[in-house]
């Protein structure tokens, strides 16, 4: 008797463990073999040691467990979506300056950045694009000036950032506060874009940039706090849970796992330290694993081998076909490329590679295949970009085991530019989504963010029509290289989290796994593929906490 009633004591002394049950959902998720699996009711650990963490996903008419039950009244729900290549501050900090995105011409550009002048200091601005920008019903085809741009700033210095980050527009007194001249010599891997009689017009090519940013006075740590959080935000309000940061320094790594202690960080950061020198100062003692819950880790290097296609940096195989007198910029050299890899990768480091032109892919491949080959397999190392690649380096993917780390949206952007500056004949490897899948290599989905807009319902619309959001071409644009919503899908959560060695805690919905999850205001599975980029998340939850809800 005294047995029982010690086991009866002791019975109602322990906690009963709670659940959430997420019930009359409209849910999908892929399992572990990439197939598509429905539920109609999520179960997540509200606490214990598997808090935050998926229970179950339940059919409908299962029987429900004891816990906590919220109707979701039929919404559809989704595993977090993963952005596997965006630039986390440069997306906050493009809500605070100067808004050139869109921008039709120089006068909209002009009259946008007079609208937005700050009260003091510098005059900083992102997002223009010489290739969308018209005057008299025709393509301008050139560069902005200098002159241009002091007409609206007069002596105070300004900055704007080319949309792909890879060219800046200075003014006059940005350039004088610089000590532009035009004696100023061109760097290695830069190009400072000039006027037939050799003075600098105001435009700064890939490592040129530096020249001008170096007189830049660097952001207080306040700013830099808002920046992150303006972009945690916006990650949050598209339904992005995790996003892979393509090149960071160490006060920015500092950053990310100061708010994640705080609470603060709503998404899980895959830190790429941008070069050997980064690398070497946040991790000296080598990788740093995923960590604070799996929301932070640096065990990867960002290298850029190349610059981009709008600027002419990207660096090609033959000339430009819409200016044959340069093959684009070698930002990294080949031989050095390689060294940087087979160190990092010797240290236990992923290396993720810009590449976009031909043969930007080719030297990199060509790095990578001087890893040997266990090491290549366990290091998942990447070509982030991989736009333009040649048809004879279209099967390395598979054979070196190299990820290709590709965004949708760059194709529709793109598409009418890449025909420019290649020709058609060159073609064949541009964008190669379904090809290089075909070939049994890994891919991986991303915005490019802020480059591109960070809503991955933009990515997928790009990824299954090929087309911009105008439906443009019709059919769209070399549609043999579409994939279907499933891949899509996965090339914003599996495929993202493999690529971020983080394919065990994230990517699905299957037990074990963190609950982060949204809600849609419609079913992409059931939507016109024209429309899927006009669906608008609804909710977010990370490990299970509410991150952001629409009102």
């Amino acid at each position: 008797m005294k047995t029982l009633v010690l086991a009866a004591l002791l019975a109602s002394a322990t906690p009963v463990l709670a659940d959430t049950l997420y019930t009359n959902a409209n849910g999908y998720t892929l399992d572990g073999k990439g197939t598509l699996q429905r539920f109609a009711t999520l179960v997540v650990a509200d606490d214990g040691p598997e808090k935050g963490k998926v229970k179950a996903t339940l059919k409908a008419g299962a029987a429900l467990p004891a816990g906590t039950r919220i109707d979701m009244k039929g919404a559809t729900l989704w595993p977090g979506l993963i952005d596997a290549h965006g630039h986390v501050m440069r997306l906050g900090e493009l809500k605070l300056v100067v808004n050139l995105r869109d921008t039709g011409s120089i006068p909209e550009a002009l009259g946008r950045i007079k609208a937005g002048l700050p009260a003091a200091g510098w005059i900083m601005g992102r997002g223009w694009n010489q290739e969308r920008w018209y005057a008299d019903g025709k393509l301008i085809n050139r560069f902005p000036t200098a002159a241009e741009l002091d007409s609206v700033t007069g002596d105070r210095p300004a900055v704007m950032t080319r949309v792909d980050g890879h060219a800046l527009w200075a003014n006059t007194a940005a350039m004088k506060a610089a000590g532009i001249t035009r004696d100023s010599k061109d760097p290695a891997g830069g190009q400072i874009i000039r006027d037939a009689a050799g003075n600098p017009t105001g435009v700064f090519v890939d490592n040129a940039m530096d020249m001008v940013e170096a007189a830049i006075p660097a952001d207080d740590n306040a700013r830099l706090d808002l920046v992150l959080e303006k972009s945690l935000e916006t990650m949050a309000e598209v339904g992005l849970t995790g996003a892979h940061d393509a090149g960071m320094d160490k006060p920015t790594w500092d950053r990310y796992v100061r708010f994640a202690r705080a609470g603060k960080l709503t998404a899980r950061i895959y830190a790429m330290a941008a070069g050997p020198a980064n690398r070497k100062a946040i991790a000296p003692n080598g990788p740093i694993p995923w960590s604070e819950g799996d929301l932070v880790a640096m065990q990867s290097m960002k290298l850029v081998s190349d610059g981009a296609l709008g600027s002419r940096g990207a660096y090609l195989i033959a000339p430009y076909s819409d200016m044959p007198n340069t093959r684009g910029l070698e930002i990294t050299p080949a031989d050095k490329l390689k060294t940087y890899v087979t160190e990092a990768s010797r240290e236990g480091f992923q290396v993720n590679t810009h590449a976009i032109g031909d043969q930007a892919n080719r030297s990199t491949m060509d790095a990578y295949a001087a890893v040997p080959a266990a090491e290549r397999a366990a290091r998942r190392h990447r070509n982030e970009h991989a736009q333009i690649v040649d048809m004879a380096d279209l099967g390395r993917f598979a054979s070196l085991n190299v990820i290709a780390s590709m965004q949708p949206t760059h194709a529709t952007s793109d598409k009418g530019m890449a025909e420019a500056r290649l020709g058609e004949g060159r073609l064949g490897g541009a964008y190669a989504w379904q090809q290089i899948k075909k070939s049994g290599a890994q891919l991986a989905f991303g915005s490019d963010f802020p480059v591109e807009p960070p809503d991955p319902m933009f990515g997928l619309h790009a990824a299954v029509t090929r087309q911009s959001r105008d439906g443009l071409p019709a059919g769209g644009w070399r549609p043999w290289e579409k994939v279907s919503l499933t891949d899509a899908l996965a090339g914003f959560t599996t495929w993202a989290a493999r690529a971020g060695h983080l394919e065990t805690k994230v990517g699905t919905l299957e037990p074990g796994k963190w609950a982060d999850f949204i809600t849609l205001e419609r079913d992409p599975f059931t939507t016109p593929e024209g429309d899927l980029w006009k669906i608008k998340v609804t909710a977010t939850w990370l490990a299970g906490k509410k991150v952001f809800e629409r009102k």
